[in-house]
């Protein structure tokens, strides 16, 4: 039997812009998503054991079949002669914006590679899961399945041009809690991405400054985790979600929800992933406020994860 795991995560600083060349940061969360893979059975058979928001498998099972196929074949398996039988579990989730499409891949792959006996590099299985990424958002920025492959915390530019993407490992004083909160709201990632680009094209006059102060943000958001100035980190967060907001992919569940964090005294809140639906992070350092913000989220009826970024290893 096969086994892989892969991170879940959360966007601090740049989703939407990234996929544009703009920087962003993501960074791992202590929640992971686990696979297991047996040669056996005909063709190949999945079984999803994730909680996660309600409707999510169903809306999702269309891609996730994709995925795996263009998985496959990416690592030149030949799907008419493949017999795999998949098992997905793990204590992360499957909502929208938490990576949780991107763990899944990188998990599976690993489970693939390790069936199959094939000796695969971190660099092999990000390749990977980054073409299987393609069958959930269309034209994936690389961000969600390259901190699903290698955690950590991590700063992370697209290169449009068809080269490597960079790539740089960020370190901070010590992991930092937040909370994660699901609106319910299961979200599209690939036409989310899709209309943010139809309306850059059509509107470079209004597009085109927001996503240059994106990258303002993104620097010295980097500069502000480095200094571990978390204070700084929540205000530049929520400057993002002004500009999120501005590209006109939030909704009002998630405004709702990162209103309710701020009043209980969060560093700072954003939606996380594609938008429209999904989730939200807020900075809650030290438990106490952690808890105190994921306690008024519940009690709103909301489902919440507790967790901690710049997490290295499980």
């Amino acid at each position: 039997m096969g086994r892989g795991t892969g991170f879940g995560k959360v966007i601090l600083i740049g989703e939407h812009f990234v996929v544009h060349g703009v920087p962003g940061i993501v960074s791992a969360i202590d929640l992971t998503a686990y696979a297991e893979v047996k040669k056996i059975g005909e063709g190949i058979t999945i079984k999803d054991e994730r909680k996660g928001a309600k409707g999510y498998t169903e809306k999702k099972r269309t891609q996730q079949k994709e995925s795996i196929e263009r998985m496959l074949k990416t690592m030149g398996i030949p799907l008419e002669k493949t017999f795999l039988q998949i098992r997905l579990g793990g204590d992360l989730p499957s909502f929208s914006g938490i990576g949780a499409s991107a763990a899944s891949s990188a998990a599976i792959t690993r489970a693939i590679a390790q069936e199959l006996e094939m000796n695969l590099s971190d660099q092999r299985i990000n390749e990977i899961a980054y073409e299987a990424e393609k069958a959930y958002a269309g034209t994936p920025s690389g961000i969600d399945n390259t901190a699903a492959t290698y955690g950590g915390l991590i700063w992370f530019k697209k290169n449009l041009t068809g080269g490597p993407n960079i790539i740089e490992r960020l370190s901070i004083r010590k992991p930092v809690e937040i909370v994660i909160g699901n609106t319910g709201v299961v979200a599209d990632t690939k036409k989310m991405v899709a209309s943010v680009a139809k309306r850059k094209n059509q509107n470079p006059e209004k597009y085109d400054p927001l996503f240059k102060e994106a990258e303002r943000l993104a620097y010295e958001a980097r500069k502000a985790l480095e200094d571990f100035d978390l204070r700084k980190v929540g205000r530049l967060m929520n400057e993002n979600h002004d500009l999120l907001q501005e590209i006109e992919v939030s909704c009002k569940e998630l405004d709702y929800l990162i209103d309710l964090a701020l009043e209980h005294d969060a560093f700072g809140a954003k939606l996380t992933g594609g938008g429209g639906g999904g989730c939200m992070i807020a900075l809650t350092p030290k438990k106490e406020l952690q808890e105190t913000v994921a306690t008024a989220m519940e009690k709103q009826g909301f489902k919440v994860l507790r967790a901690k970024i710049g997490i290295q290893k499980i």
